[in-house]
């Protein structure tokens, strides 16, 4: 937690406060949570922020000069918006709240002009503020893109969000391992984590302890169908907030209150009405019904 849909949330929620704006300001209150040359230089100082990118839980901002940064969010880190703040988050945003690590000042214009609205009539400065209580979190940094795109993220798997059974088939096939600790491997398909993995087995009907390699086509296709389906969804209802996650905008997500299996241990399964069993699987709770899973 976040995957991919909290993820994406996150980035679609940015994009109206940071695109096409400048960076201003970079305050660095935890140094260690940088993975690269801490300078304000790499942390897009003085940029203009040409794009949001994603691939699986990650999420990278990229300015019109090529730099970027990548933030991975860990298990509790935030990236969030303060909307019209002055010239300093110390002196203007009130005491630095907890466990923020990084913040950004955002403006509109390449002078610096705080009174130039956005499209719902709010001032486009404000601050990009990175926070993580449990410090599972990065922020990656960059001089090239082309860098982060060809090293980083290649070696990745297929996002998970448009993932096709020709570009998983070929990865079940050459391992001995269950099918949740292939979905759970960021390097096999990237963005699916405890829940989603969980949801999208019990969609495709597939149990989890299943060796990947004795899928067939035909369930290797209903896997990934049950993955895009279970994902859309959940990016579509702002993702599962469980405990502590919230968009840029501060708000909640409410795909939880969809979940069929995550969480749901020793409750009626909602198809058959049998017993859900939870396992502990590589370390991680798993759900399944041996009804609806065989």
């Amino acid at each position: 937690m976040p995957e991919l849909p909290e993820v994406e949330n996150v980035r679609r929620t940015l994009e109206p406060h940071l695109l096409d704006r400048w960076v201003r300001g970079v305050w660095v209150y935890r140094p260690d949570v940088i993975n690269g040359v801490p300078l304000a230089y790499d942390l897009l100082n003085q940029g203009r922020i040409r794009r949001l990118l994603r691939k699986g839980k990650q999420l990278a901002i990229e300015t019109y000069d090529r730099r970027a940064i990548c933030v991975h969010l860990g298990m509790s880190g935030q990236l969030y918006w303060k909307q019209g703040v002055g010239h300093s988050p110390s002196a203007s945003a009130g005491p630095r709240p907890d466990h923020v690590h990084l913040q950004w000042r955002i403006e509109p214009d390449e002078n610096g002009a705080r009174d130039a609205m956005n499209t719902d009539g709010e001032s486009g400065t404000g601050l990009l503020i990175f926070r993580d209580p449990r410090r599972f979190g990065e922020v990656a940094t960059y001089r090239d893109a082309r860098v982060l795109l060809e090293q980083r993220w290649n070696e990745l798997g297929p996002d998970a969000l448009t993932i096709e059974p020709s570009q998983l088939s070929p990865i079940l096939r050459g391992t001995r391992r269950a099918i949740k600790a292939v979905l759970l491997d960021q390097r096999a398909l990237a963005g699916v984590g405890n829940i989603y993995a969980d949801e999208s087995l019990f969609l495709a009907g597939i149990r989890p302890t299943r060796v990947a390699r004795t899928l067939k086509a035909a369930e290797v296709e209903r896997l990934c169908g049950a993955v895009r389906q279970v994902l859309q969804s959940a990016v579509g209802a702002g993702g599962s907030t469980l405990r502590d996650f919230k968009n840029a905008d501060e708000q909640p997500g409410r795909y939880a209150q969809f979940h069929q299996v995550y969480g749901r241990g020793g409750a009626a399964c909602v198809r058959c009405g049998g017993v859900l069993t939870s396992r502990t699987l590589g370390q991680r709770t798993t759900v399944w019904c041996k009804v609806c899973q065989r």
